[in-house]
């Protein structure tokens, strides 16, 4: 077997156990970073996965995954913004998000999503290995780099366009951030670059927050003591994504072509 298909064996199973984990804090309401736990561990294994498409069951995984980010989605969004009320002071606003925490979370632990992910993760190892000794790996580092590749490419291009979307580029920035942590052995990103891209995700993440928040405020009155300052932070955001943005695409031009 390859050592790139050994390496996949042992993302899946370190995800499966995360995930395992993550349900039974879920289950147990133990703490209130166990859904954003299980978002970050289902985010690595779609990061695994979307390089290795066209492999026996990464199809039945992927669309697994994706059901279950849509369900803790509205979950998480809740939960982030409780806490914002909360430190501004807005506790009543903040804790009614909050109300029934422990069923949301035990909803989730026994979801059919989160049941299927695990059902599917069980048996993706036995399917990879299947199809590492059909042949259908075959030269699976080779794959797994091009598509690497065209992730870097496209998230390029996307900053060299004056009407970017930031929506957008921050969809493919959490694709080649998390894309070159599965796969660091490719080495796409250095240390430099990394910290790079973690700050561009934050920064836009910062600006996406304000807007759905401002969002929000157009028809939940509770949230009108926050409507100026979120106005201001959303203008700052914007600012300082650009920036960040700016210096991005400078690093990404002076990387080696193919990388």
């Amino acid at each position: 077997m390859s050592s790139m298909l050994d390496h996949v064996v042992a993302q899946v199973v370190a995800l499966q156990v995360r995930l395992l984990a993550c349900r039974e804090r879920l289950a147990a309401d133990t703490d209130s970073e166990a859904l954003h736990d299980l978002r970050i561990g289902l985010r690595r294994l779609r990061s695994l996965l979307r390089p290795l498409r066209g492999l026996p069951g990464v199809e039945q995984l992927e669309g697994a995954a994706k059901a279950l980010g849509t369900l803790t989605t509205p979950l998480r969004d809740r939960e982030v913004l409780a806490a914002e009320l909360i430190k501004r002071g807005v506790a009543q606003a903040g804790q009614r998000r909050l109300q029934g925490r422990a069923a949301t979370f035990a909803g989730v632990a026994t979801s059919a999503q989160l049941s299927r992910v695990l059902a599917i993760l069980d048996a993706f190892p036995l399917f990879l290995r299947a199809a590492g000794r059909e042949g259908l790996a075959k030269s699976l580092r080779k794959r797994v780099d091009k598509r690497l590749v065209k992730q870097w490419r496209k998230l390029q291009e996307a900053l060299q366009d004056p009407a970017h979307d930031r929506h957008r580029l921050r969809l493919l920035i959490k694709r080649v951030r998390y894309g070159d942590q599965a796969y660091p052995q490719l080495d796409h990103a250095g240390k430099p670059l990394q910290r790079m891209l973690k700050q561009a995700q934050s920064d836009l993440g910062n600006w996406h927050d304000r807007l759905q928040w401002l969002l929000q405020a157009q028809s939940h009155a509770d949230l009108a003591p926050c409507k100026v300052d979120w106005e201001q932070e959303l203008d700052d955001a914007e600012r300082q994504s650009d920036v960040t943005l700016d210096a991005l695409q400078a690093a990404l031009q002076r990387r080696k072509p193919g990388k």
